[in-house]
Protein backbone atom coordinates (compact mmCIF):
# COMPACT_ATOMS: atom_id res chain seq x y z
CA UNK A 1 0.00 0.00 0.00
CA UNK A 2 3.07 2.93 0.76
CA UNK A 3 3.84 3.05 -2.88
CA UNK A 4 0.43 3.66 -3.78
CA UNK A 5 0.03 5.97 -1.17
CA UNK A 6 3.19 7.81 -2.13
CA UNK A 7 2.21 8.12 -5.90
CA UNK A 8 -0.97 9.70 -4.43
CA UNK A 9 0.66 11.85 -2.32
CA UNK A 10 3.17 13.22 -4.78
CA UNK A 11 0.59 13.24 -7.56
CA UNK A 12 -1.70 15.39 -5.63
CA UNK A 13 1.27 17.49 -4.47
CA UNK A 14 1.90 18.11 -8.39
CA UNK A 15 -1.70 18.93 -9.65
CA UNK A 16 -2.39 21.27 -5.59
CA UNK A 17 0.64 23.04 -7.42
CA UNK A 18 -0.37 23.35 -10.75
CA UNK A 19 -4.39 24.17 -9.95
CA UNK A 20 -2.74 27.01 -7.59
CA UNK A 21 -0.56 28.09 -10.12
CA UNK A 22 -3.01 28.46 -12.94
CA UNK A 23 -5.85 30.09 -10.27
CA UNK A 24 -2.60 32.90 -9.59
CA UNK A 25 -1.61 33.46 -12.91
CA UNK A 26 -5.40 34.02 -13.97
CA UNK A 27 -6.31 35.99 -11.01
CA UNK A 28 -9.13 33.93 -10.28
CA UNK A 29 -10.74 33.61 -6.83
CA UNK A 30 -9.23 36.25 -5.05
CA UNK A 31 -9.78 36.59 -1.83
CA UNK A 32 -8.21 39.86 -0.44
CA UNK A 33 -10.37 42.75 -0.01
CA UNK A 34 -10.74 46.16 -1.05
CA UNK A 35 -8.31 47.09 1.76
CA UNK A 36 -5.65 44.84 1.26
CA UNK A 37 -6.71 42.32 4.16
CA UNK A 38 -7.45 38.74 3.34
CA UNK A 39 -11.71 37.82 2.75
CA UNK A 40 -11.18 34.56 5.24
CA UNK A 41 -14.84 33.81 4.31
CA UNK A 42 -13.64 33.56 0.25
CA UNK A 43 -10.23 32.46 1.32
CA UNK A 44 -11.98 29.02 2.56
CA UNK A 45 -14.36 28.57 -0.35
CA UNK A 46 -11.14 29.22 -2.75
CA UNK A 47 -9.06 26.65 -0.61
CA UNK A 48 -11.72 24.14 -0.76
CA UNK A 49 -11.98 24.18 -4.62
CA UNK A 50 -8.17 23.81 -4.75
CA UNK A 51 -8.16 20.66 -2.35
CA UNK A 52 -10.40 18.65 -3.45
CA UNK A 53 -10.10 19.34 -6.68
CA UNK A 54 -6.26 18.30 -6.70
CA UNK A 55 -7.54 15.32 -4.06
CA UNK A 56 -10.14 13.76 -6.93
CA UNK A 57 -7.50 14.17 -9.79
CA UNK A 58 -5.07 12.35 -8.09
CA UNK A 59 -7.41 9.80 -7.45
CA UNK A 60 -8.68 9.27 -10.84
CA UNK A 61 -5.40 9.36 -12.06
CA UNK A 62 -3.82 7.10 -9.42
CA UNK A 63 -4.40 3.36 -11.25
CA UNK A 64 -2.90 4.93 -14.67
CA UNK A 65 -0.13 6.15 -12.87
CA UNK A 66 0.51 2.88 -10.72
CA UNK A 67 0.52 1.36 -14.20
CA UNK A 68 2.59 3.44 -16.06
CA UNK A 69 5.40 4.37 -13.03
CA UNK A 70 5.28 0.46 -11.58
CA UNK A 71 5.33 -0.85 -15.17
CA UNK A 72 2.94 -3.27 -14.34
CA UNK A 73 2.02 -5.93 -16.99
CA UNK A 74 -1.89 -6.01 -16.82
CA UNK A 75 -3.14 -9.98 -16.51
CA UNK A 76 -5.89 -11.01 -19.21
CA UNK A 77 -7.86 -13.69 -17.65
CA UNK A 78 -9.05 -14.80 -21.09
CA UNK A 79 -5.57 -14.81 -22.56
CA UNK A 80 -2.91 -17.14 -22.56
CA UNK A 81 -1.09 -17.24 -18.80
CA UNK A 82 1.59 -19.42 -17.61
CA UNK A 83 0.13 -21.49 -15.09
CA UNK A 84 1.34 -19.14 -11.93
CA UNK A 85 -0.33 -16.12 -13.63
CA UNK A 86 -3.69 -18.08 -13.83
CA UNK A 87 -3.19 -19.13 -10.20
CA UNK A 88 -2.54 -15.18 -9.20
CA UNK A 89 -5.96 -14.60 -11.18
CA UNK A 90 -7.60 -17.15 -9.67
CA UNK A 91 -6.84 -16.02 -5.96
CA UNK A 92 -7.54 -12.02 -6.75
CA UNK A 93 -10.98 -13.17 -8.53
CA UNK A 94 -12.09 -15.80 -5.74
CA UNK A 95 -10.99 -13.52 -2.93
CA UNK A 96 -13.01 -10.46 -4.23
CA UNK A 97 -16.34 -12.43 -4.75
CA UNK A 98 -15.96 -13.53 -0.88
CA UNK A 99 -15.26 -10.06 -0.22
CA UNK A 100 -18.75 -8.92 -2.31
CA UNK A 101 -16.93 -6.72 -4.72
CA UNK A 102 -19.64 -7.03 -7.72
CA UNK A 103 -16.41 -6.06 -9.97
CA UNK A 104 -13.06 -8.02 -10.42
CA UNK A 105 -10.04 -5.70 -10.22
CA UNK A 106 -7.38 -5.69 -12.48
CA UNK A 107 -4.88 -8.41 -11.96
CA UNK A 108 -1.22 -7.17 -12.65
CA UNK A 109 2.50 -8.57 -12.10
CA UNK A 110 5.23 -6.12 -11.86
CA UNK A 111 9.10 -6.78 -12.47
CA UNK A 112 10.90 -5.99 -9.13
CA UNK A 113 13.06 -8.38 -6.93
CA UNK A 114 11.48 -6.78 -3.89
CA UNK A 115 8.59 -8.99 -2.08
CA UNK A 116 5.75 -6.87 -2.31
CA UNK A 117 1.91 -6.27 -3.81
CA UNK A 118 -0.18 -3.29 -4.17
CA UNK A 119 -3.86 -2.41 -4.93
CA UNK A 120 -5.37 1.10 -6.20
CA UNK A 121 -7.74 2.75 -8.18
CA UNK A 122 -10.79 5.23 -8.33
CA UNK A 123 -13.46 2.99 -7.18
CA UNK A 124 -14.21 -0.54 -6.12
CA UNK A 125 -15.03 -1.23 -10.14
CA UNK A 126 -11.76 0.36 -11.29
CA UNK A 127 -9.17 -1.25 -8.87
CA UNK A 128 -5.80 -2.82 -9.64
CA UNK A 129 -4.16 -5.20 -7.80
CA UNK A 130 -0.61 -6.29 -8.18
CA UNK A 131 1.85 -8.57 -6.92
CA UNK A 132 5.92 -8.55 -7.95
CA UNK A 133 7.72 -11.16 -9.46
CA UNK A 134 9.80 -10.80 -5.81
CA UNK A 135 7.35 -11.81 -4.20
CA UNK A 136 5.94 -14.68 -6.23
CA UNK A 137 9.37 -16.50 -6.37
CA UNK A 138 10.23 -15.43 -2.00
CA UNK A 139 6.87 -16.89 -0.55
CA UNK A 140 5.16 -20.07 -0.79
CA UNK A 141 1.32 -20.01 -1.90
CA UNK A 142 -0.44 -19.49 1.24
CA UNK A 143 1.57 -16.25 1.77
CA UNK A 144 1.06 -15.15 -1.34
CA UNK A 145 -3.07 -15.89 -0.51
CA UNK A 146 -2.68 -14.14 2.80
CA UNK A 147 -1.43 -10.73 0.60
CA UNK A 148 -3.82 -10.47 -2.08
CA UNK A 149 -6.38 -11.07 0.93
CA UNK A 150 -4.97 -8.02 2.55
CA UNK A 151 -5.00 -5.78 -0.75
CA UNK A 152 -8.36 -7.46 -1.60
CA UNK A 153 -9.60 -5.92 1.78
CA UNK A 154 -8.11 -2.42 0.50
CA UNK A 155 -10.55 -2.44 -2.50
CA UNK A 156 -13.01 -3.84 -0.05
CA UNK A 157 -13.33 -1.17 2.54
CA UNK A 158 -12.89 2.13 -0.46
CA UNK A 159 -9.31 3.16 1.39
CA UNK A 160 -8.57 5.23 -1.60
CA UNK A 161 -12.02 6.89 -1.73
CA UNK A 162 -11.93 7.27 2.59
CA UNK A 163 -8.33 8.59 1.77
CA UNK A 164 -8.93 11.39 -1.06
CA UNK A 165 -11.88 12.86 1.27
CA UNK A 166 -8.88 12.92 3.85
CA UNK A 167 -6.53 14.13 1.47
CA UNK A 168 -8.97 17.08 0.35
CA UNK A 169 -9.56 18.09 4.09
CA UNK A 170 -6.17 18.28 4.76
CA UNK A 171 -5.78 20.10 0.80
CA UNK A 172 -8.12 22.75 2.14
CA UNK A 173 -5.90 23.51 5.12
CA UNK A 174 -2.74 23.68 3.19
CA UNK A 175 -4.24 26.04 0.80
CA UNK A 176 -5.45 27.96 3.22
CA UNK A 177 -2.54 28.21 5.58
CA UNK A 178 0.12 28.40 2.64
CA UNK A 179 -2.12 32.07 1.58
CA UNK A 180 -2.18 33.22 5.38
CA UNK A 181 1.67 32.68 5.78
CA UNK A 182 1.72 34.02 2.22
CA UNK A 183 0.30 37.82 2.60
CA UNK A 184 2.17 37.96 6.03
CA UNK A 185 5.46 37.28 3.95
CA UNK A 186 4.23 39.75 1.48
CA UNK A 187 3.94 42.58 4.46
CA UNK A 188 7.65 42.95 5.23
CA UNK A 189 8.54 43.86 1.32
CA UNK A 190 8.18 47.19 -0.66
CA UNK A 191 4.65 47.68 -1.91
CA UNK A 192 5.98 46.86 -5.45
CA UNK A 193 7.44 43.69 -4.88
CA UNK A 194 4.55 42.18 -2.77
CA UNK A 195 2.91 40.02 -5.51
CA UNK A 196 6.02 38.81 -6.53
CA UNK A 197 7.11 37.69 -3.01
CA UNK A 198 3.39 36.44 -2.33
CA UNK A 199 3.19 34.29 -5.31
CA UNK A 200 6.36 32.58 -4.56
CA UNK A 201 5.87 32.16 -0.81
CA UNK A 202 2.48 30.40 -2.11
CA UNK A 203 4.45 27.86 -3.73
CA UNK A 204 7.07 27.33 -0.81
CA UNK A 205 4.92 27.41 1.93
CA UNK A 206 2.17 24.79 -0.07
CA UNK A 207 5.05 22.31 -0.88
CA UNK A 208 5.97 22.54 3.19
CA UNK A 209 2.31 22.36 4.50
CA UNK A 210 1.89 19.46 2.36
CA UNK A 211 4.60 17.57 3.66
CA UNK A 212 3.28 18.11 6.90
CA UNK A 213 -0.09 17.17 6.15
CA UNK A 214 1.16 13.90 4.48
CA UNK A 215 1.60 12.92 8.31
CA UNK A 216 -1.75 13.12 9.13
CA UNK A 217 -2.45 10.60 5.34
CA UNK A 218 0.40 8.61 7.19
CA UNK A 219 -1.46 8.27 10.24
CA UNK A 220 -4.49 6.65 8.56
CA UNK A 221 -2.86 4.46 6.52
CA UNK A 222 -1.02 3.11 9.70
CA UNK A 223 -4.76 2.48 10.90
CA UNK A 224 -5.90 0.88 7.77
CA UNK A 225 -3.39 -1.29 7.29
CA UNK A 226 -4.68 -3.24 10.70
CA UNK A 227 -8.28 -3.30 9.41
CA UNK A 228 -6.80 -4.33 5.99
CA UNK A 229 -4.95 -7.68 7.84
CA UNK A 230 -8.24 -8.26 9.78
CA UNK A 231 -10.13 -8.29 6.47
CA UNK A 232 -7.65 -10.57 4.96
CA UNK A 233 -7.76 -12.87 7.90
CA UNK A 234 -11.34 -13.01 6.95
CA UNK A 235 -10.99 -13.39 3.19
CA UNK A 236 -8.29 -16.05 3.34
CA UNK A 237 -7.92 -17.36 7.13
CA UNK A 238 -5.89 -15.72 10.00
CA UNK A 239 -3.16 -18.85 9.91
CA UNK A 240 -2.49 -17.44 5.65
CA UNK A 241 -2.20 -13.88 6.84
CA UNK A 242 -0.16 -14.48 9.67
CA UNK A 243 1.97 -16.65 8.15
CA UNK A 244 2.56 -14.16 5.13
CA UNK A 245 3.14 -11.17 7.89
CA UNK A 246 6.02 -13.54 9.51
CA UNK A 247 7.08 -14.10 5.86
CA UNK A 248 7.47 -10.57 5.39
CA UNK A 249 8.95 -10.09 8.82
CA UNK A 250 11.87 -12.46 7.77
CA UNK A 251 12.54 -11.11 4.14
CA UNK A 252 12.81 -7.79 5.57
CA UNK A 253 15.17 -8.85 8.98
CA UNK A 254 17.33 -10.29 5.56
CA UNK A 255 17.39 -7.04 4.04
CA UNK A 256 17.64 -4.60 6.73
CA UNK A 257 20.90 -2.88 6.44
CA UNK A 258 21.12 -2.73 2.73
CA UNK A 259 20.43 -0.05 0.67
CA UNK A 260 16.81 -1.24 -0.98
CA UNK A 261 14.77 1.89 -1.85
CA UNK A 262 11.89 -1.28 -2.54
CA UNK A 263 11.71 -1.22 1.09
CA UNK A 264 11.80 2.02 1.98
CA UNK A 265 8.77 2.30 0.01
CA UNK A 266 6.57 0.56 1.31
CA UNK A 267 3.75 -1.35 0.31
CA UNK A 268 2.24 -4.45 2.44
CA UNK A 269 5.73 -4.81 3.60
CA UNK A 270 8.33 -2.12 4.95
CA UNK A 271 11.36 -1.99 6.69
CA UNK A 272 11.34 0.02 10.56
CA UNK A 273 11.64 3.79 10.23
CA UNK A 274 10.20 6.75 12.61
CA UNK A 275 6.42 6.23 13.17
CA UNK A 276 5.55 9.31 12.30
CA UNK A 277 7.05 8.83 8.81
CA UNK A 278 5.71 5.35 8.45
CA UNK A 279 2.59 4.35 5.85
CA UNK A 280 2.92 0.98 7.93
CA UNK A 281 2.61 -0.51 11.66
CA UNK A 282 5.36 -2.45 12.47
CA UNK A 283 5.11 -6.07 11.62
CA UNK A 284 4.82 -7.05 15.19
CA UNK A 285 2.18 -5.45 15.75
CA UNK A 286 0.38 -6.19 13.23
CA UNK A 287 0.75 -10.04 13.82
CA UNK A 288 0.21 -9.56 17.70
CA UNK A 289 -3.18 -8.08 16.84
CA UNK A 290 -3.97 -10.58 14.46
CA UNK A 291 -2.89 -13.82 16.73
CA UNK A 292 -5.24 -11.95 19.24
CA UNK A 293 -8.21 -11.12 17.02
Amino acid sequence: MGKRIFYFLLTNILVLLTISIIFSVTGAGNYINDQGGIDFGALLIFSAIIGFSGSFISLAMSRWMAKRMMNVRVLDPNGPLSAAEQGIVEKVHRLSRAAGLMHMPEVGIYDSPEVNAFATGPSKKRSLVAVSTGLLREMDDDAVEGVIAHEVAHVANGDMVTMTLLQGVVNTFVVFLSRIAAWIASRFVKEEMAPIVHFIAVILFQIVFSILGSLVVFAYSRHREFHADRGGADLAGKDKMVHALRMLKDYSARMRGEDDTAISTLKINGRRKSAIFSTHPDLDDRINRLQAK
